[in-house]
């Protein structure tokens, strides 16, 4: 398998479009399945976070104040990710912010990221949520740390993510987990996972 940069954000809110900017990333490096490299810092995009948000995350504004710039940080992480294709948890949002914060420093995404939540209502439809907490539990996978911390939910994205290949390898029997199978799983229909995986093994 690629090796792979799971990436997770915190945010200020929920949209960079309505001017909510990134507070902290995390990136780990998973190789042969386990992590073998993590970045992780705050960043100061200049804007508040509303009460909320530090509740949620236990990251302030005064924590913020001393970060180091957006601008500064996106630089360091874009570069430690390098060309590695991108894994998130609800990719959705993760996207959203990377491409944003990214735009700043006027450099552009070159890959594709793999969604760990689309990937996992596909290949555990019975556990009882998709959330990253309830599928910690579900799959039994070790808590990093503070869920809602990005080096903590990167760690355990990481995690769910080599626990959903090892599913497709033990239960369905696929022997190459590529990333591009994996985009074409998170595309395909819930109902249509098996079609998707023979038609990969008849390649």
């Amino acid at each position: 398998m690629e090796v792979v940069a799971v990436i997770d954000f915190e945010t200020t809110g929920l949209s960079p479009a309505q001017g909510d900017r990134a507070t902290e990333i995390a990136a780990v490096i998973l190789e042969g399945g386990k992590v073998v490299d993590r970045y992780q810092s705050l960043m100061n995009g200049g804007v508040r976070i509303p009460s909320f948000i530090e509740s949620l995350t236990g990251i302030s504004n005064e924590m913020i104040r001393r970060a180091p710039p957006a601008a500064e940080v996106m630089r360091e992480v874009s570069d430690f990710v390098g060309d590695y294709p991108l894994v998130a948890h609800n990719a959705s949002f993760d996207c959203k912010f990377w491409d944003a914060e990214l735009g700043r420093i006027q450099r552009t995404r070159q890959q594709e990221f793999v969604c760990s939540l689309l990937l996992s209502r596909r290949i555990f439809p019975l556990a009882p949520s998709h959330k990253l907490g309830a599928l910690v539990e579900y799959a039994n996978l070790p808590v990093a740390g503070r869920y809602h911390r990005a080096l903590a939910d990167a760690e355990m994205a990481a995690s769910l993510f080599q626990r959903l290949k090892d599913e497709l390898r033990d239960r369905h029997q696929v022997n190459k987990v590529s990333v591009e199978l994996l985009r074409r799983i998170q595309r395909a229909p819930k109902s249509q996972l098996k079609k998707c995986i023979a038609r990969e093994q008849s390649v």
